[in-house]
């Protein structure tokens, strides 16, 4: 019972301590307060840009990746030399995890696109329809629908579909309903070439790919490249937190059969990800650092100032049989007040702007490599706060006990009559 009422008795104390300067407590609070507001907020623009690219990166490309070993690494030397044979043997093994959401084969070939006047070099993707229910909102439609299923009745045999990369239709000068030729190498080394109807118009938000990439019906392509073989399969979880524990399950399954595959995580091919993600965590690191050195700079002036205010205050203290540590451990509540509060403020301050973000729309400029923008949102989130706050009661912390020990230490006497 004792130290409940000591410790509210305490904080008491200090907080009427902070009152006897309010101007310089509010600007120990604000200060606090911005930086946490400032920490808070770039910290939730980055775990929102991670968050963004870390599902746009897996509905591309699928949580996980299955394919022969080497895959990504060995040059094919015919299409589909290095492919997966019997794939529909794999999706049936597989497909009843729980996590999964599906699992989509995929060709990737290159070759010849025309127009009839005018021919270019194209980047294709053979996919099932359902893929694009995959992909969700990553996949910008500018003109058109995307595939047709071959399920479907609105699909025609005779009217195979193809959808184009925005930049790679202006460049064919083709639009919706008009016709191009594929021409492609077959895994026997012959040339071959289908003709197409243009589906669908759309944009991947990188150029590059825009003006090269197209997706087709994965049954033309394997028709196209005379082959029943695919590239690799991508497997599409529910959560992409669980990645690594679906990794694990499938390896184990797919253990005992005689065809060898690797299994490649997202994360292996999220070279864009990566990148930025390391770009953003030292932006954040100096900035955090700079926030740091800011605060500590402020508290300290102003804990230095409220020391030598009160040296006569801490010298009658002494008088009376104070020991040193109970008069630093004064300060140190008072500067951990000032933390709290300020972060608190800072942290609400943080959590209005991400709330009134989601009513407002503010477009970003497109990064490096892109052509769209993007909304700008900050994710609000309780760790950073906790850490800011942490971080900045450290801080606090270290300035009031460097302050308050220089003024301690001096003799009583010297205290009494200092002015």
């Amino acid at each position: 019972m004792m130290i409940i009422d000591i410790v509210p008795n305490g904080i008491r104390l200090a907080w009427l301590n902070l009152l006897r300067n309010r101007r310089r407590s509010m600007l120990s609070v604000l200060i606090i307060a911005i930086a946490v507001f400032a920490l808070t907020c770039a910290g939730g623009f980055g775990l929102y840009t991670y968050d963004s690219l870390k599902e746009s990166t897996a509905r591309d490309t699928g949580h996980l990746t299955i394919s022969t070993p080497g895959y990504f690494t060995k040059e094919e030397q015919m299409p589909l030399s290095n492919g997966l044979a019997d794939p529909q043997h794999i999706i049936k093994r597989i497909i009843g995890l729980n996590d999964v959401r599906g699992v989509q084969p995929r060709i990737e070939f290159t070759g010849l696109i025309s127009n009839g006047s005018k021919s270019s070099i194209f980047m294709a993707n053979g996919v099932n329809a359902r893929e694009f229910d995959m992909k969700g909102p990553f996949l910008d439609i500018r003109e058109g629908k995307t595939l047709s299923s071959i399920m479907s009745p609105r699909y025609d045999a005779s009217e195979p579909e193809v959808m184009l990369g925005v930049d790679l239709a202006r460049n064919m000068n083709v639009g919706i309903g008009d016709w191009i030729t594929l021409l492609a190498t077959t895994t026997d080394g012959a040339l071959n070439g289908y003709d197409f109807k243009v589906h669908g118009i759309y944009s991947t938000g990188v150029p590059e790919f825009d003006k090269r990439q197209l997706f087709i019906n994965i049954h033309n392509a394997q028709e196209l490249l005379n082959s029943d073989k695919v590239s690799m399969l991508s497997v599409f979880l529910f959560d992409t937190s669980k990645t690594n524990i679906v990794q694990q399950q499938v390896a184990t399954i797919l253990s005992s059969q005689s065809q060898s595959v690797e299994i490649s995580p997202w994360q292996d091919r999220a070279f864009f990800y990566l990148k930025v993600k390391d770009l953003y965590d030292r932006i954040f690191g100096i900035m955090g650092a700079v926030m740091a050195l800011v605060v500590f700079v402020a508290l300290f002036n102003t804990m230095t100032m409220t020391v030598t205010e009160r040296t006569r205050e801490i010298g009658t203290l002494s008088a009376l049989g104070s020991y040193p540590n109970e008069i630093i451990m004064g300060f140190l509540r008072e500067a951990g007040l000032l933390a709290v509060i300020g972060s608190l403020l800072g942290g609400l301050c943080s959590a209005v702007l991400s709330v009134a973000l989601l009513f407002v729309d503010i477009q970003m400029p497109p990064p490096p490599g892109r052509n769209d923008g993007y909304l700008l949102n900050i994710y609000f989130s309780i760790e950073l706060v906790a850490m800011a706050t942490v971080g900045v009661a450290v801080i606090c912390l270290l300035a009031a006990f460097i302050s308050a020990r220089k003024a301690v230490n001096k003799p009583i006497t010297e205290a009494l009559i200092y002015v």
